[in-house]
């Protein structure tokens, strides 16, 4: 068989994603945060974006005339797109009644013993870093406490290896080690087991105490210890029943132990007490806030949508590089970057107001599918999928997918993720349908109000949900109510 060459043509189409395409689809996707600090990442790199509030004060000190020319944009055969008024609004990054300059030089004096030159009667502002403060980890509270004893120079080894592989919550572990913890700390400062069980004691009862336990046995046997109930029903319930005691079967426990149901309950109620997780004040876990991309009010009979604007940058293009491009300035190399920075910059003013207007009209769309719920709550929550948004708004379902997520919006009955009201269908008796998650807040309100001494099973729930009209699975309760974090019957039975 020969080989040869032939030409050929062939006609074909192929999706190509474009980098401004991919910067689009990009930016719907992200959070309020992280856009935020996109917008900021690009006026660094991209030297034609400015921020219109940073110059209004710089404009407002210029001749009208100036002012006028710094407003201008480039002819439309230059840059079309630049003609438009494109901006958006944005985080003001700086605080006008500071006086900067005065505080950069206290901040350079201070600490000096050499005489200042300023104003006797300008008042020292103090540093930066005498106004920051630092919050007390558990490391350096246990190394505090231990310091205040007495311990030997292989003891201090010791006490230091151990404080310094406790977990978050305070617990004794060493990450990767399996086995006994203290027979590595042993090894490595090159003591005896007994004296680095020595030194373990004494740190298992500094505070918090429990702290440098090896499980929650030895945690709450320590704190046990401590109220000298080890050796009574609390220490035996510890030490040999702690199983029962999380399904709370205390009659169970009760016949194990040959006491009474009422000495059991007494003993659980000190154990309770306790604290699992010692070291769990000392995590320093900050709060996650979350701010609203839009808002919803209710004027009179309608509801409004509007962005929030706060804490966006309200881009433009810069008028100096304009104005450099329209004289013809720049040439070679510096224009080729000025314009490649240029198509960058429209592109992506561009696309964050075509972030604003999706938002902005898939919020219109759901509080109209949704205007029960905005009206009266959550228990009037409709069953609603992308689909039904997607078409009355003439949008593909992937683009309000990747609006919804992660975008919050304030509304008359708090702030949920826009996710939130795109739930499926439960059937209800007579055709109808409701939404699931108006059946879970169905599910939450019934185990609100069950008697906790005899809770509600799953098959209750569901016999109370269809005496309600709701026509549901004991298996689809049961998940809800997992979603909810809401414990099984058994394990939220009380006795006390």
């Amino acid at each position: 068989m020969s080989l040869e060459l032939k030409q050929s043509l062939k006609l074909s189409q192929q999706l190509v994603m474009t980098p401004q395409l991919q910067q689009a689809i990009k930016l719907l996707q992200l959070s309020r945060m992280e856009l935020v600090e996109l917008v900021r990442e690009e006026m660094e790199q991209n030297p034609l974006l400015e921020d219109v509030e940073g110059q209004e004060t710089e404009l407002e000190d210029k001749a009208p005339g100036e002012a006028s020319l710094e407003a201008d944009t480039l002819p439309a055969q230059e840059a079309p797109e630049a003609t438009k008024t494109e901006e958006v609004k944005g985080e003001e990054g700086e605080n006008k009644d500071i006086d900067w300059e005065q505080y950069l030089e206290s901040y350079q004096t201070l600490g000096s013993t050499a005489p200042s030159n300023r104003d006797s009667s300008v008042e020292d502002l103090p540093s930066f870093e005498a106004t920051l403060t630092k919050a007390t980890t558990l490391f350096d509270h246990l190394l505090w406490q231990l310091r205040m004893g007495k311990l030997t120079h292989s003891e201090e080894a010791v006490a230091m290896l151990i404080i310094g592989s406790l977990d978050d919550v305070g617990y004794f572990k060493i990450e990767g080690f399996q086995g006994d913890p203290l027979i590595r700390v042993a090894q490595e400062a090159g003591v005896s087991i007994n004296t680095a069980e020595q030194v373990l004691k004494r740190i298992q009862h500094l505070d918090p105490i429990g702290v440098g336990a090896r499980d929650l046995q030895e945690c709450l046997l320590i704190q046990a210890r401590q109220l000298g109930a080890e050796e009574g029903i609390v220490g035996a319930i510890i030490k040999r029943h702690l199983k029962l005691l999380e399904s709370k079967n205390l009659p169970a426990i009760a016949r194990e132990l040959h006491v009474s149901l009422e000495e059991v309950i007494k003993a659980m109620k000190i154990i309770t007490a306790f604290e699992p997780k010692p070291g769990r004040n000392f995590t320093g876990e900050n709060p996650q806030y979350i701010t609203p991309d839009v808002y919803v009010y209710k004027v009179g009979d309608k509801y409004m949508t509007v962005l929030n604007d706060d804490g966006l940058s309200k881009l433009r293009i810069s008028a100096n590089y304009r104005n450099a491009l329209r004289a013809g300035m720049a040439g070679g190399k510096a224009k080729d970057f000025i314009q490649d920075k240029l198509r960058s910059a429209v592109w992506l003013i561009r696309s964050i107001h075509q972030r604003q207007r999706t938002i902005h009209k898939v919020t219109e769309s759901i509080v109209k599918f949704q205007r029960d719920f905005f009206d009266k709550g959550i228990a009037h929550l409709k069953p609603l999928i992308l689909r039904d948004v997607a078409e009355d708004i003439g949008m593909h379902e992937s683009t309000v997918s990747r609006v919804t997520t992660n975008k919050y919006v304030h509304t008359p009955q708090g702030i949920y993720e826009l996710k939130y009201f795109f739930n499926s269908s439960i059937g209800c008796v007579g055709g109808d349908e409701i939404a699931s998650e108006a059946v879970k807040n169905h599910i939450k309100q019934i185990v609100g109000q069950e008697d906790s001494k005899i809770p509600y099973s799953d098959q209750k729930i569901v016999e109370l949900l269809r005496m309600q009209g709701i026509e549901i699975a004991r298996r689809t309760v049961a998940k809800y109510r997992e979603v909810l974090g809401i414990l099984p019957s058994s394990k939220r039975k009380s006795y006390y």
